[in-house]
């Protein structure tokens, strides 16, 4: 395959690595296992129109980013629309996406495990058209990251802490709002504190990823009005990987999920993958199935595959 790697060196992990000897590495890596591979280092602000030009050319058959989840979110977007496939390097602080593909969290064996890879087939999900690959929501966790954006860091760890004190924040002052959604051949009005899509249903894990990422199906989640005790034991029920069975969370898996904030405020956001951003009154978002391409470990998809054959019909 002819790829190109793009490694964001602002990207939490890539601060504290040689990133000469990192684009080296990668390079002969690839190049090693039969590939024609040339990679580059950019800043975050220089990635995402870098990987757009490449994505367009005509001789190229994926790309291989490295970053955060918000770098791999953008070239997710990039791969989809340009019908290329990408490789994911885990360099950021979740590494999200990542982890639902089970690349390597290291680095260097990220590498090795691409370059040796095959091309699978997973969902992606839209809002209003806009990809994503992890999950849109509101309420408290679009005032988290807006809490969390108003503190100072310049490192990972800086970045946890303060989503830390963020999350203490929206404890003491959680958000409450109306939603109408319909979906599923339901629709319903209610209060909720929280409205989240996820791209495939969280798995039973803290960080709230998709465990399958081509079972067809969003996570559609709503919790309701909490005071701030209801927000200490969800954030209790997250960390135990358990928010399926929290009474104040309802759970639907639908392909598709239209909303519709009728009194909205102003100034209200949303998060898209880790990105705030402004809330629209009415927001469509739908799957498309098994229309990313991606690398993955060599003889993962038939695992997948076998797995998915095997499960017991509904």
């Amino acid at each position: 395959m002819k790829l190109v790697g793009f490694f964001n060196k602002d990207g939490g992990t890539f601060r504290t690595t040689d990133m000469e000897a990192y684009e080296k590495r990668a390079e002969a890596t690839f190049r090693e296992a039969g590939h024609d591979f040339e990679a580059i280092v950019f800043s975050g602000k220089e990635i995402v129109p870098a990987m757009e030009r490449a994505a367009r050319r005509d001789d190229i058959d994926g790309i291989v980013a490295g970053g955060g989840d918000g770098t791999i979110s953008a070239a997710a977007s990039i791969a989809w629309k340009n019908g290329v496939a990408l490789g994911v390097v885990p360099a950021g602080t979740m590494n999200l996406f990542a982890r639902s593909l089970k690349v390597p969290l290291d680095i260097w064996q990220a590498l090795d495990v691409l370059a040796t890879g095959e091309v699978d087939h997973v969902d992606i999900a839209s809002a209003n058209g806009r990809p994503f690959i992890h999950q849109f929501s509101a309420g408290l966790h679009a005032r988290m990251v807006r809490y969390r954006n108003s503190f100072t860091y310049r490192s990972r760890f800086g970045k946890m802490r303060a989503s830390v004190r963020a999350a203490f924040g929206v404890v003491l002052n959680p958000p409450e709002f109306e939603v109408e959604f319909q979906a599923l051949g339901v629709r319903e009005t209610r209060r909720v504190s929280a409205v989240s899509v996820s791209n495939n249903p969280f798995g039973e894990n803290a960080l709230l990823y998709a465990d399958n990422l081509r079972s067809g199906e969003l996570g559609f989640y709503t919790a309701k009005p909490l005071k701030p005790i209801g927000v200490a034991r969800l954030a209790v029920d997250m960390l135990r990987g358990k928010v399926r069975e929290n009474a104040d969370v309802m759970v639907m898996h639908p392909a598709e999920v239209h909303l519709h904030f009728p009194k909205l405020r102003a100034k209200a956001n949303c998060v898209m993958d880790g990105e705030l951003l402004p809330l629209e009154r009415d927001i469509a978002i739908k799957l498309h199935p098994e229309e990313l391409k991606v690398l993955v470990k060599q003889g993962l998809a038939a695992q997948v595959n076998e797995a998915e054959r095997r499960e017991p019909a509904a």
